[in-house]
């Protein structure tokens, strides 16, 4: 179990930094395909280690994903070339033509048997690389026999929560830095854009109750302050203990 979920983990942080999506903004979910009850039993007990690792609303463990995802077959000419020679043109076109259970055979690691030219020649899963196309919205990856396809859509909820996380994280360095107890209570005054202000009044409580605030103020402008970037938004910020 813990092995699976280093390889989905992985795959899903790839994607992640593919996209230019960091870690603390949180994405709404993660869909991955099962083969066996044992298996969606075995990734339902490490849901809460994948939510948190992934940083994902929810994990969606799909049955068929064949309707979802759509299996994407290529030869792999490093194997096919040196043993079919003269029929590795037909080698190909059949590769082209393999039904979802051959794939699903080949995938799982095991070999199929063709007739190319009158003659019975064995596939076996090194001779093709198998992947998932991406679908709108979404982005896929695999590997190890593992597939997941990532929810990359950002909604107004997620970004506002993204930038709320991206806040507590700042606060708290300035809370490190300036040498604060675990414990100390604080004040805080900030300038603020339109999205970071929706942002902190959506997620109020959560924030405050974080960075142990017992005040959060919105002031024009500040003499003194850092500044601190959150995501691509710029603000001015102080922090006073009570």
């Amino acid at each position: 179990r813990i092995n699976k979920a280093r390889i989905i983990t992985s795959l899903a942080l790839s994607l992640r930094k593919k996209e230019r999506i960091k870690v603390r903004q949180p994405l709404q979910k993660i869909m991955i395909p099962v083969h066996s009850p044992q298996e969606k039993e075995a990734l339902t007990e490490i849901m809460p280690l994948l939510c948190s690792e992934i940083n994902v609303k929810e994990v969606v463990l799909i049955d068929d994903a064949s309707s979802i995802l759509v299996k994407e077959i290529k030869p792999n000419f490093k194997t096919l070339g040196p043993r079919f020679g003269k029929d590795l043109k037909a080698v190909v076109e059949a590769i082209k033509q393999l039904n979802n259970e051959q794939i699903k055979k080949l995938e799982a690691g095991s070999a199929i048997s063709l007739c190319i030219n009158e003659k019975n020649i064995i596939l076996e899963s090194d001779d093709v690389q198998i992947g998932s196309k991406d679908i709108e919205g979404w982005q896929v990856a695999n590997s190890n026999g593992i597939t997941v396809a990532l929810d990359i859509t950002l909604t107004d909820t997620l970004i506002q929560e993204g930038l709320a996380r991206e806040l507590i994280n700042k606060v708290q360095n300035l809370r490190k830095d300036s040498g604060l107890e675990v414990t100390d209570k604080i004040t805080v005054a900030m300038t603020t854009t339109t999205l970071v202000k929706q942002a902190v009044e959506t997620n109020r409580d959560y924030i405050m109750s974080e960075i142990l605030a017992t005040v959060i103020e919105y002031k024009e402008s500040l003499d003194e302050g850092h500044s601190i970037a959150l995501n691509e938004e710029q603000i001015q910020i102080t922090i006073n203990t009570n």
